[in-house]
């Protein structure tokens, strides 16, 4: 089997890993050692957090909507039970918005659905 030099794929390799580097603080942006290390930690982190961003968002949006049906004397729970009940197809990124943007609209569905609690 030949010999195989290494010196350009082992620099290159450097390269890249010091350039994700960039930005972190003392050693882990300048030591290969330690940004190897820590960009192995990082990309764990970014593969983790995609899928953890989706679950904060849709909690903020559970919040909001939250806080907009109470303005108007219902829980969260019960304005969506409602809205099942009607048969109202809004996902929780429109009723979020709606109930920051278009508080009339949110005040009619939210309407809507007492009556649909209620009967």
């Amino acid at each position: 089997m030949p010999r195989v030099k290494r010196a350009v794929a082992a620099k290159k390799k450097r390269r890249t890993t010091l350039t994700r580097a960039k930005g972190y603080y003392g050693a882990k942006s300048r030591s290969y050692r330690a940004a190897k290390e820590q960009v192995q930690h990082s990309l764990q982190y970014v593969y983790r957090d995609r899928r953890n961003k989706k679950r904060e968002i849709r909690r903020l949006w559970i919040t909001r909507i939250n806080a907009g049906a109470r303005l108007y004397g219902m829980s969260y729970s019960q304005f969506m039970n409602g809205l099942k009940k009607a048969e109202i197809g809004l996902d929780r990124k429109v009723l979020s918005d709606m109930a920051i943007n278009d508080a009339a609209s949110f005040e009619k569905l939210v309407e809507i659905a007492k009556q649909q609690v209620s009967a």
